[in-house]
């Protein structure tokens, strides 16, 4: 990507993302001409180069760090470094690990059932009948996660090794059914953006369902996934915005959200991630997408 040189008088807003994706990922380059337009100077900066100085910049917004989840000490502490991140540090701690699922049932979300496995404890596959899904509560695109059929004995060694193995590392695991209308429904992730009064819509996609079977590795940073243009309907959005509305310090600090639903047993939506740090946006499956998270910039550059 060739770094654009800044220019008297213009903001200069660094995309964070990794060394995998230094010059960015496709889709986050969508928003580079938009941003030029408006007058900003952007760079792509990598988010453990030192030789970046953070304070150079008017704000920093996170885009692709994937591959921060076996370093997320490391990572959480950067990320309270930057005193003009999006979305901020308190965040980034709050929202790298998913036992805020936990904390987001207790207040009256509708999110998938979970348990969680800490190193030391013990774990037997559930003994109900029904397919789940084991994974680890700090994790990045999709990794270490496995689907396991307790009918099938393979599987439930399969799945006991994948807690094991995860604790053994001094991860805590989590247990969540395995809702079968991810396979007909997918999944529907509904996008924010901020605005002048505080997160607004902005798009929404259908994903595809991803697991197929235990965890047995993926190559790369993220598992493949299958992406379609969506129209939310009002119970989804409506669920959203009762997610978006426990964010810890209020929604109105985030330059983005996305809520990731998923069709329960009885077929209204529940939540099944909260992606506040370095989720997709998907700014090529809607049409002006990208051109309304440069607005959302310029809004937090004005707060800046």
């Amino acid at each position: 990507m060739t770094h654009h040189q800044p220019t008297r008088g213009r903001p200069r807003v660094a995309l964070v993302t990794c060394s995998r994706f230094a010059d960015l990922y496709p889709d986050d380059r969508l928003v580079l001409a938009p941003l030029a337009a408006r007058g900003v100077t952007v760079e792509a900066a990598v988010w453990d180069d030192p030789r970046v100085d953070w304070a150079g910049y008017d704000l920093v917004v996170l885009r692709s760090p994937w591959d921060y989840a076996p370093r997320r000490d490391e990572f959480v502490a950067w990320a309270a470094s930057v005193p003009t991140l999006v979305n901020p540090g308190d965040v980034v701690r709050w929202n790298t690990d998913k036992r805020y699922l936990g904390e987001l049932a207790a207040a009256g979300v509708p999110t998938v059932p979970t348990s969680w496995v800490v190193p030391g404890d013990d774990w037997a596959p559930p003994p109900t009948p029904g397919r789940y899904v084991v994974k680890p509560t700090v994790s990045a695109g999709s990794l270490d996660t496995g689907r396991y059929d307790p009918a099938d004995p393979a599987h439930r060694d399969l799945a006991v090794a994948h807690v094991r193995r995860l604790t053994a590392a001094g991860r805590t695991a989590m247990v969540q059914p395995y809702l079968d209308a991810v396979d007909t429904a997918g999944e529907t992730a509904l996008l924010f953006v901020a605005g002048p009064d505080g997160l607004t819509f902005s798009h929404a996609i259908r994903k595809g369902a991803m697991l197929d079977g235990p965890d047995l590795g993926v190559e790369g940073l993220y598992r493949p996934e299958r992406i379609d243009a969506r129209t939310p309907t009002g119970e989804q959005l409506a669920v959203a915005g009762r997610v978006l509305a426990e964010v810890p310090g209020g929604a109105r600090r985030l330059l983005y959200a996305r809520v990731d639903l998923i069709p329960g047993p009885d077929g209204a939506p529940v939540l099944i991630e909260l992606e506040l740090t370095e989720p997709s946006l998907f700014l090529g499956h809607a049409d002006g997408a990208a051109e309304r998270l440069a607005d959302a910039v310029l809004v937090h550059l004005a707060r800046h």
